[in-house]
């Protein structure tokens, strides 16, 4: 096997497996947070969701990148583990402290009486989550996506639980920000078990300076990436309130969250894996296109057929008052063909790592949070919620062409990667997408009047047929 293969070998292992695992967890996550929204109102959903949206940009802290540190670097002893862990313990333990300071502050901001108490779920996952961080890229740094794969199926499977257990109890809010705590528990809980790790009562600051330098600058990526994430929905509880926000967020997830779950697949499998290749141009250029190719033919027809299952779902879809979420239905539409250009976008973010740029990814991060931010500012300003929840999600969709532009130019210049090759992974997902629209359109053609379920239907079916087809083409050329 060439080095090539080897490199494509490793990639197809981490797509499929994570992949497949991302799968399981997002078809379960999916069916607990519909189920979950029949129990609460819109309001107790935007709380929940604005909490959950700080706590993801709090979260980027932990660690501070020396994840990435350890998975890119030649070699990592046992005495940098050690003090690396409890420096990483400390700095989370500050922050969750920092978090429940900051939560009064949060409720006057936002004019949310009583949403500080919910910041302790927040704050109390931070410690979990850090001491997962050596187990998880001591996994992945050792290309272990299986045991990964079973971390993350394990830790869904248990959040979703504990999440539809506290709404089924009256819990409110609770059960979003609940949800968020104990997925800390589960994955720290996976992480040990996949990967046992007993810190020694030792600390050196010169074995993890080295680590730190890089971990840093990797931390502002992440911070950046993370803030960018969750930036809309600060500011569209902020301009529009807890019920708006709760439409938003539930366009946003059904249609962006499996794009985010891809993109999480990505940035796993294909960083160790770039950092390996790195050192022979032609190598990282075909794991690229590889990782592309895969990444097209996975999220493309995926993101069509959410566009056309918006309307019925939407439409079906309603809070524990039995009001309506048909609202979401063009926000969701919009932010579905938004994904596709921010998942092909997200790819060159593990590259520029891999390859020892981290400061280049920050500064990318930190362009993208800006050309949000300045967007989503702009459509609070000036337009009202009905008209305002559809434009943010335009804020996305336009968002991201002249960062793929950026993209293409960086790769050409610094790989030799054209963008005629950066085209053609796109090839057969094109393909599929208009074999998915042309049998969805025979379905409506032979059905007057199709009601919600049928259209469901038709859609799902339609998906199933790209999907199998795509993956039928890519065996035959593996053969």
């Amino acid at each position: 096997m060439t080095e090539a293969q080897d490199h494509r070998h490793h990639l197809g292992r981490g797509f499929n497996w994570l992949g497949g695992a991302t799968i399981i967890a997002k078809l379960v996550d999916f069916g607990t947070i519909l189920a979950v929204l029949l129990y609460l109102t819109k309001a107790q959903v935007g709380i929940g969701s604005l909490v959950m949206a700080f706590g993801m940009v709090i979260e980027a802290f932990d660690g501070l990148g020396t994840s990435d540190a350890i998975v890119q670097a030649a070699g990592v002893t046992r005495a940098q583990l050690d003090s690396l862990f409890w420096f990483i313990i400390a700095a989370a333990v500050l922050v969750a402290g920092v978090t429940l300071l900051a939560a009064p502050g949060v409720q006057w901001l936002y004019g949310q009486h009583g949403i500080a108490i919910y910041f302790l779920a927040v704050a109390a996952k931070q410690p979990l989550v850090a001491a997962a961080v050596i187990p998880l890229a001591m996994l992945n740094r050792a290309l272990r996506y299986e045991a990964i794969a079973a971390v993350n199926v394990a830790a869904t499977f248990g959040a979703a639980i504990s999440r539809f257990a506290i709404a089924l109890a009256g819990g409110g809010a609770w059960a979003i920000t609940g949800g968020y705590f104990f997925s800390g528990v589960f994955i720290l809980a996976g992480a040990l078990i996949a990967s046992p790790f007993r810190p020694r009562l030792a600390f050196h600051w010169p074995h993890i300076a080295p680590l730190l330098r890089f971990g840093l600058r990797s931390a502002s990526a992440n911070l950046f990436e993370q803030i960018f994430k969750n930036i809309d929905f600060l500011l569209v509880g902020w301009f529009y309130g807890a019920a708006s926000l709760a439409v938003y967020r539930v366009a946003f997830d059904v249609a962006m969250e499996p794009a985010m779950a891809i993109g999480t697949i990505i940035n796993r499998t294909a960083m160790p894996v770039f950092a390996r290749a790195a050192a022979v141009p032609g190598q990282l250029a075909d794991a690229l296109l590889w990782s592309l190719r895969r990444l097209a033919v996975l999220n493309a027809p995926l993101m069509v057929g959410l566009i056309l299952l918006a309307p019925p779902l939407m439409g079906l879809l309603h809070d524990s008052q039995g009001h309506s979420y048909q609202a979401a239905t063009l926000p969701m539409q919009i932010l579905a063909g938004a994904a596709i250009l921010r998942i092909s976008s997200q790819l060159i973010t593990p590259l520029l790592l891999a390859t020892g740029k981290p400061g280049t990814a920050a500064t990318l991060s930190a362009v993208t949070l800006g050309l949000l931010s300045a967007g989503i500012l702009a459509v609070g300003l000036i337009f009202p919620a009905q008209t305002g929840i559809p434009a943010v999600a335009g804020v996305w969709f336009a968002a991201y062409p002249p960062l793929l532009a950026w993209g293409a130019v960086y790769l050409h210049r610094h790989w030799q990667i054209s963008p005629a090759a950066l085209l053609r992974p796109f090839a057969a997902p094109a393909a599929g997408i208009a074999a998915l629209l042309m049998l969805y359109g025979a379905c409506h053609a032979l059905i007057r009047a199709p009601g919600p379920y049928v259209q469901i239907s038709a859609a799902l079916m339609a998906m199933a047929a790209a999907y199998a087809g795509l993956f039928w083409q890519a065996r035959r050329q593996a053969v």
